[in-house]
C-alpha cells in the first residue's frame, strides 16, 4: 500500500459500516480540524496530500462552537460578541469529497447549536451526498465550568442521535412537513476507553454508550489512548454490556514534552510511565518525534495483531509521524 501513489479511488457515498464490512484488510481513517478563520483550505490539502498515499477510507472533520469574547468599544465599555474561530466544517467535507473522492465525516455537536441549526446542517449534508456523521455532545464553552446546552438544543449526544434518526425517517421539526424526504445517515458516537471524565465509573459510562446505540448509533470511535490495554479492556467491558457495533481505536502521536502534561489535562487520558520516561530523556525535537513514532508504530502493530479493523488517527499537528508509521505498516 505504501508504494501506491494514487489517491483513493473507491466510489464515494458509502457508510462507515459498509466500509468496515466490505474491507479485505485493515482500514485507515484520519481526523482533521478546520483552519482558523482567515486561513486557506490549502493548509488542509498540504496536511492531507502525503497521507492520501495510504488510501484512507474516510476523513473526520471536527466542528467547533462559537466562543463569547468581549471587545472594547470606543467609549471604553465592553461588548460581548460571539466569534466562531474555526468555521467551515460542511464546506471542507464537500471539498475533500470532491478533491480526494473520499468519504468525509462531519462532527455534529450539541454545544452552541439549536435543533433547527442542526437540522439545517443535516439537510445541507444530505444534499452534498454525505452519508456519515459523528454525533457528539461537545465540550463546555470556554467561559463555563460545566456544559450548558443551547436553550433550544440538546443536552446529550443521545438526543442528537435521536434527531438524526428522526430525519432518517423523514420526520422534521416542523410538524406540517408531510412526506418529508428521508435521509440515510450512518451515525458514529464517541467512546472512552479510560472513561469520560464526568462519568462516575466505567459501567455508567458504557451504560450511556449503549443508550446511544439503542437510539440508533451505528459505530463508535474512541478517545485517544497510549496504552492498548485500555482499549482491549474497553472492548471486553462493552461486550459484557451487549455493545456489538464496531469500536474503532483512536490514535494520536505524542511528540513533545509539553504534551506529557497537556494531553492528560485536556483529554483525561494516561501517559504510560515508559513513554513518559523515554520522552523526558529526549534532547531535541527530532528525538521526541522518533520516540513518538516508535511508540505509535508499536501500538498499531499490536492492534493489527489483535484484529483491529480500523486504525483511526488524530492527525492534528504531526502528519509526518503518521506518514512514517503508515509507511512501516503498509
Amino acid at each position: 500500500m505504501g508504494q501506491n501513489k494514487e489517491y483513493y479511488t473507491f466510489a464515494t457515498c458509502m457508510k462507515v459500516t459498509e466500509h468496515i464490512a466490505n474491507a479485505k484488510s485493515p482500514i485507515v481513517s484520519l481526523e482533521i480540524l478546520p483552519p482558523t478563520k482567515g486561513k486557506s483550505i490549502e493548509s488542509i490539502y498540504n496536511h492531507l496530500d502525503p497521507l492520501m498515499e495510504f488510501n484512507p477510507a474516510f476523513i473526520n472533520v471536527t466542528y467547533h462552537r462559537a466562543e463569547q469574547v468581549y471587545k472594547k468599544r470606543a467609549d471604553g465599555s465592553f461588548e460581548r460578541v460571539e466569534i466562531r474561530k474555526r468555521p467551515g466544517t460542511v464546506g471542507i467535507c464537500a471539498a475533500l469529497m470532491n478533491k480526494y473522492k473520499v468519504e468525509a465525516i462531519p462532527h455534529l455537536i450539541c454545544g452552541g447549536f439549536s435543533k433547527e441549526e442542526t437540522e439545517n446542517a443535516l439537510i445541507d449534508l444530505h444534499f452534498l451526498g454525505v452519508k456519515n456523521v459523528l454525533a457528539l455532545r461537545g465540550d463546555a464553552a470556554a467561559n463555563e465550568k460545566f456544559f450548558t446546552p443551547h436553550p433550544n438544543g440538546h443536552r446529550y449526544a443521545e438526543d442528537l442521535v435521536r434527531q438524526v434518526i428522526s430525519l432518517n425517517k423523514g420526520s422534521y421539526i416542523e410538524e406540517d412537513i408531510m412526506d418529508g424526504v428521508k435521509t440515510d445517515f450512518c451515525i458514529g458516537v464517541a467512546g472512552y476507553p479510560e472513561k469520560h471524565f464526568e462519568a462516575p465509573n466505567m459501567d455508567t459510562d458504557i451504560y450511556y454508550l449503549k443508550r446511544k446505540i439503542e437510539f440508533g448509533a451505528d459505530y463508535v470511535t474512541t478517545q485517544m489512548f497510549f496504552d492498548n490495554k485500555h482499549y482491549y479492556n474497553y472492548l471486553d467491558r462493552c461486550k459484557e454490556h451487549g455493545v456489538t457495533v464496531p469500536i474503532m481505536p483512536g490514535l494520536k502521536p505524542l511528540s513533545t514534552k509539553k504534551q506529557l502534561t497537556m494531553i492528560p489535562s485536556i483529554f483525561n487520558v494516561e501517559v504510560p510511565v515508559d513513554l513518559y520516561n523515554e520522552m523526558m530523556k529526549a534532547k531535541t525535537e527530532a528525538d521526541c518525534d522518533k520516540i513518538g513514532t516508535e511508540w505509535l508504530l508499536e501500538q498499531c502493530r499490536d492492534l493489527l495483531k489483535n484484529n483491529a479493523q480500523v486504525l483511526h488517527f488524530y492527525t492534528l499537528g504531526k502528519p509526518n509521524i503518521i506518514y512514517n508509521v503508515l509507511k512501516e505498516l503498509f
